[in-house]
């Protein structure tokens, strides 16, 4: 049987029920599940012989949710920094990639990014990118649990030749996929001005054989909607709606520019979006209306994009980035409190990925994936709230301990599952051949 563990941190933090936060209780896990939370005293007398982990000084916590990301583009991380959005992309980005993208270069930058991941508090990421089966292997390297969609683009990629192959190649590695751990699929059109309508409606018809989510970059800049007005005569939203495409199974990601009569749209439709501030600030692409969408009953998530446009993979400073922009938009402090701002990051993000069930939330019967934050630094010093450090103070470089489904990935701020000095030498080797094209 597998071991019976006893976690013993200082505070408690399950997310729900909503707003408590619990002092000297234990979360009692085995076989990747959650057994109990229960009075320390009272933990004691039940599990007696449980193995007992003291966490003093530390919030044990769900683990945060990446809600978008290029895992493999953590080997771009500062190539090209100081653009705009569409410069970025074609004079910099997808002319480095046309000569490097690999499977082997697809599984190193998975394998970095989820590394970074696990060592900043994030154990469950979305990731959509090229070779979709390295993104896994990458992964499995370091143990985080993740939803891997497959890009579609109407042009050539170094995966694909056309928009058909994509889809192709993309139906082969839902095959592939099946019952493989901590994954699930789905497709990811890269945005309305890369794939064709044919390419949507084949998109929406197997997603809906399959029951796949559709994971889409969506009115992400003012210019990427100006252009698609030009070419299409309407806004992206309203395309996409006589498609068919606005409606639950849609994770549209960014949404940086929406009126109100779109906003009321998504929200009868159930879509789901994900917020990606610090990507869309540092590309200068806009701010999602976090505020305005969660009052309409939105569900919003919250992502870091990838490193090439962050640039880190920090999730603490996702959230506290997404809290600051709300208050600042709206004219209202209380926009997105501290709370709430970490339920973005968990629970919501959970929502997000259709995964509420089983993660983004430290309760009896649910996974085991946690992790613990340190708030004993003097920074931290005085501890009033600490709800409130968490979200304003607290950084990835606080989280001592992560668990994925019940395994100790990261301990003492050391790595047990993935090989850093490896890895280190593996990113060297990339680096070096990048630059040597360049």
């Amino acid at each position: 049987m597998a071991n019976l563990e006893r976690l013993q941190p200082h505070w408690l933090l399950p997310i729900r029920p909503s707003e408590t936060l619990l002092t000297d209780h234990d979360l009692i896990h085995q076989g990747g599940q959650i057994i109990a939370i229960l009075p320390r005293d009272t933990a004691g007398q039940r599990y007696p012989l449980a193995t007992c982990l003291p966490l003093p000084g530390k919030v044990l916590m769900p683990g945060l949710v990446n809600c978008h990301g290029h895992a493999a583009m953590s080997l771009l991380r500062g190539y090209a920094d100081d653009y705009k959005l569409m410069t970025w992309l074609n004079d910099y980005i997808w002319p480095v990639e046309a000569k490097v993208v690999s499977p082997e270069f697809v599984e190193a930058g998975a394998w970095l990014a989820a590394t970074e991941m696990i060592q900043s508090g994030t154990t469950c990421a979305a990731d959509s990118y090229f070779f979709p089966e390295s993104t896994v292997e990458g992964f499995a390297k370091v143990g985080v649990r993740s939803q891997i969609t497959t890009p579609i683009l109407n042009f050539p990629s170094a995966w694909a030749d056309s928009e058909r192959h994509h889809l192709d190649k993309s139906l082969n590695f839902f095959e592939w996929a099946v019952g493989r751990p901590n994954l699930t699929t789905g497709f990811a059109p890269h945005a309305p001005y890369t794939v064709s309508d044919g390419g949507f409606e084949q998109i929406l018809r197997y997603s809906n054989d399959l029951d796949l989510i559709i994971h889409l970059h969506l009115h992400e800049s003012k210019e990427e909607i100006t252009l698609h007005h030009a070419e299409h005569g309407n806004r992206p939203i309203a395309r996409l709606r006589a498609l068919g495409l606005i409606n639950s199974r849609l994770q549209a990601v960014h949404m940086t520019d929406l009126t109100e009569v779109e906003i009321n749209q998504l929200a009868a439709a159930k879509v789901r979006i994900a917020h990606c501030p610090e990507s869309n600030l540092k590309l200068a692409s806009g701010i999602c209306p976090t505020q305005t969408l969660l009052k309409r009953g939105v569900i919003v998530g919250l992502g870091t994009d990838g490193a090439a446009s962050n640039n880190d993979l920090d999730m603490f400073q996702e959230l506290r980035a997404a809290a600051m922009l709300a208050k600042v938009t709206s004219g209202d402090p209380t926009a997105l409190d501290a709370f709430s701002a970490l339920e973005m990051a968990t629970i919501g993000g959970a929502e997000f990925l259709g995964l509420s069930d089983l993660i983004g939330s430290l309760e009896p019967g649910k996974a085991a994936d946690m992790i613990a934050v340190d708030l004993s630094d003097i920074r931290h010093q005085p501890v009033y709230h600490p709800i409130s450090q968490l979200a304003y103070t607290a950084t990835g470089q606080d989280v001592t301990h992560t668990w994925v489904a019940g395994q100790l990935l990261y301990a003492e701020r050391q790595h047990n599952s993935s090989d850093v000095t490896a890895l280190t030498a593996e990113v060297a080797r990339w680096q070096a051949k990048i630059q040597g094209m360049s």
